[in-house]
């Protein structure tokens, strides 16, 4: 036809179009490897510092009492008791300080350590009777220990129990302990709802989000009469 040119767009821009294609191919892998690593962060509560079930450590084989400690028996008879993850996780960096010697006595709900914050207390409870055989001066003298492992290395003391049997007959143990920290979560969440209501009129939302998610660290910076309440409600 008269006028009429043709141009094969697929000869003149075959190069654009392969760089393009070539392009999308490279960027949407990526973008699924990066939005599978979101979701892993977010399942986990690593994102943001929030704390979620998933995020809490609650390894087999220990025993965890509702003092929030644990205690797992050795093949030397001894005993290991040390703090639980979910109390770590919410005052965050602490001064434990060593109130026990090896010799003493020490009976289940007796006061094993105390730990402060900026002048704040908690009285953490014995989760059994017996006599303390050693302390772990690896996490008197270095707490950053209990952050990082708080259970293979951040046991407290040693103790030789007493009545072991008994005393542990109620505790959580594998997916009973799991479940028991779900449940813990749950409780705190509405702690802090209605004691963030009761002490501070207008309480900050990087403790406890419009979502419900509850970040790191949530006991932290807040008043004494918190901890208070926290000692009363989970510590006794």
């Amino acid at each position: 036809m008269e006028g009429f040119t043709y141009t094969n767009i697929f000869e003149t821009k075959g190069i654009e179009y392969l760089v393009i294609i070539s392009f999308f191919a490279v960027l949407v892998p990526i973008w699924l490897i990066m939005n599978r690593k979101t979701k892993q962060l977010e399942k986990s509560g690593k994102l943001e510092g929030f704390i979620t079930a998933d995020s809490i450590k609650i390894p087999q084989g220990l025993f965890f009492s509702n003092y929030h400690t644990w205690a797992y028996l050795g093949s030397n008879g001894e005993a290991k008791v040390g703090l639980d993850d979910f109390l770590l996780r919410f005052t965050g960096e602490v001064t434990i300080n060593h109130i026990k010697n090896p010799g003493e006595k020490i009976k289940k709900g007796d006061v094993l350590t105390l730990i402060n914050k900026n002048g704040k207390n908690l009285r953490i409870l014995s989760p059994i009777s017996g006599e303390i055989q050693r302390a772990n001066s690896g996490v008197f003298e270095n707490q950053a220990t209990l952050k990082t492992d708080p259970y293979k290395l951040g046991w407290m003391y040693s103790i030789k129990p007493s009545d072991w049997k008994a005393e542990t007959n109620s505790y959580y143990l594998a997916e009973d302990a799991t479940n028991w920290a779900k449940q813990e979560l749950e409780r705190f969440r509405d702690f802090l709802s209605v004691s963030l209501t009761k002490y501070l009129p207008q309480p900050a939302q990087v403790v406890l989000q419009d979502g419900g998610e509850i970040a790191g660290q949530g006991l932290a910076e807040l008043p004494e009469e918190i901890w208070d309440e926290f000692q009363h409600k989970f510590l006794n």
